[in-house]
């Protein structure tokens, strides 16, 4: 199966992680010539902040896909991926990252997806959740973890 499409799903703690997962995009799509699809998942807390800080007129006038669009994280990634000639779109959505995460790897029809995130302990997982594992667990396409220092 031909890699076409690698949804890069980005969040809030990915900011930091900005070159390692451009650098891991650009290793597999570029050879492959895949489109990369730049998702950002908000909460609906974290929307409304970022709704604020952009300056959009109000919440409800606000579209997912043009605010994570203007999103620094999803903004640097685009440019890095640009400047190595892999073609890029952003999608947006609000509501529970894992579960949003897996719901665009559908609608894109994605043939992998790639998460950042951070090691934890067994605990950790337990207590706090993963948004990685949740979506390596129900994607449906596999998955490429790429791990940050935090």
């Amino acid at each position: 199966m031909a890699l076409e499409t690698l949804l890069l799903a980005v969040g809030p703690n990915d900011a930091n992680r900005v070159e390692e997962l451009a650098d891991t995009v650009i290793d597999i799509a570029g050879p492959a010539g895949a489109d990369v699809v730049i998702a950002h998942v908000f909460t609906d807390e974290e929307y409304e902040n970022v709704v604020e800080q952009l300056e959009f007129a109000a919440v409800a006038e606000a579209d997912p896909d043009e605010v994570a669009d203007r999103h620094t994280t999803v903004r640097e990634l685009r440019d890095l991926l640009t400047a190595a000639e892999i073609s890029t779109s952003v999608q947006g959505a609000v509501g529970d990252h894992g579960d949003e995460i897996v719901d665009l790897a559908k609608s894109v029809h994605a043939d992998l997806v790639v998460v950042g995130g951070r090691k934890r302990s067994p605990t950790g997982k337990a207590v706090f959740g993963s948004v990685a594992q949740e979506v390596m667990l129900s994607s449906p396409c596999p998955v490429t973890f790429v791990r940050g220092d935090e």
